[in-house]
């Protein structure tokens, strides 16, 4: 069995979600101790136990310590992930609900069933533009155009958008899974000229206004900096209240992307200019991918044949973090170029 720390470096979710997701697709049983031990709430929390059981039904795991607040789990996959239709809802975990992010339990679950033969449809409910997870049009339009460039096939919908704190958003997924899948590495190490940038500003539940002044004021930023952007007004149904400025960026050879929620009683200028600056900042970086990306390519990018490189605006915590968790697991070596915080380049070779 392999042992994990959960409070090795970032010490949160990732650590979790990285090594359920090997343990699946390796059929090797894991125990996890100290589980974000860093996080003002430490041990298991709502999004998280939904992940667990999920990924669970996928592989006919045993389980030890499934339970909220729990700081230790032992994983045992009794069989290979298996292909089928899922349906999960992270308000299920909590009595009286929670917004846990949709998007945190998808990725927890895609590359198992990426591997598994068959087509999977996969239902999950819960919050879909929350924070500290990739919204909804991240997943839709940065991460998975990457994978796809790979040979990992996914398709997501969203029925309903889930803001915090009452969730109750839906999204849906079509995962094509083939057992030899054998995805291909990427070179990302430069993105080429920008070809297009555009957005939306989305609001549920609120004035028309809001939704207004945050695409004027993200055209206006953007625009005296030199950039033209496309930004669309969307009114996103969903049982609660929020605001979300995404934006991406379609370069020669990648896309970026980024984004900013609303909360109460912060402007809808605001909104949109935190948007805005981390694009201008990635922009000027020359870098090809953004940070969020890139932590979350290497965990597929390990699974590939084959070397890869890529470049990217900073090397974050959670970046080194999933490097140090997957080489538990796998014969890869990650060599990197750079300094927390900073720009960087990594490079991927088999042991």
């Amino acid at each position: 069995m392999i042992v994990i720390d959960g409070s090795y470096g970032e010490g949160g979710g990732q650590v979790l979600r990285t090594s359920l997701t090997l343990s699946a697709l390796l059929s090797k049983p894991v125990r996890i101790e100290n589980i974000r031990a860093r996080r003002r709430k430490p041990g298991l929390q709502a999004q998280h136990l939904t992940g667990v059981r999920a990924i669970a039904q996928v592989c006919d795991a045993e389980l030890n310590g499934a339970d909220l607040g729990s700081l230790t789990l032992t994983f045992q996959p009794q069989s290979s992930p298996g292909a089928g239709d899922y349906s999960f809802d992270v308000a299920e975990a909590r009595k009286g609900g929670s917004a846990g992010a949709t998007s945190l339990v998808f990725q927890t679950l895609l590359l198992p069933l990426a591997f598994a033969p068959g087509q999977s449809r996969l239902t999950v409910r819960g919050g879909t533009h929350v924070a500290w997870s990739p919204p909804f049009h991240y997943l839709k339009h940065v991460y998975l155009p990457t994978l796809a460039r790979m040979g990992l096939e996914a398709q997501v919908e969203i029925e309903k958008w889930g803001w915090y704190p009452i969730g109750g958003g839906e999204m849906t997924a079509l995962i094509r899974g083939q057992r030899e899948i054998h995805p291909g590495g990427l070179d990302l190490v430069e993105r080429g000229a920008l070809k297009r940038l555009w957005g939306i500003s989305a609001t549920s539940n609120l004035p028309a206004h809001v939704g207004q002044r945050q695409k004027k004021r993200t055209e206006e930023y953007l625009r005296k900096r030199g950039f033209d952007p496309q930004i669309e007004i969307v009114n996103a149904p969903s049982p609660g209240t929020g605001t979300v400025v995404f934006l991406a960026a379609e370069y020669e050879h990648t896309v970026a992307g980024f984004s900013a929620l609303g909360e109460r009683g912060k402007p809808a200028e605001k909104v949109a200019e935190e948007a805005c600056h981390e694009l201008v900042v990635y922009h000027q970086s020359d870098a090809c991918l953004d940070q969020h990306l890139a932590d979350q390519l290497i965990l597929p990018l390990a699974l590939a044949s084959g070397s890869s490189a890529f470049t990217t605006c900073e090397i974050t915590q959670h970046l080194l973090t999933n490097v140090w968790v997957v080489e538990q697991f796998l014969d890869v070596r990650f060599e990197i170029e750079g300094e927390e915080g900073e720009k960087g380049r990594v490079r991927l070779t088999c042991a």
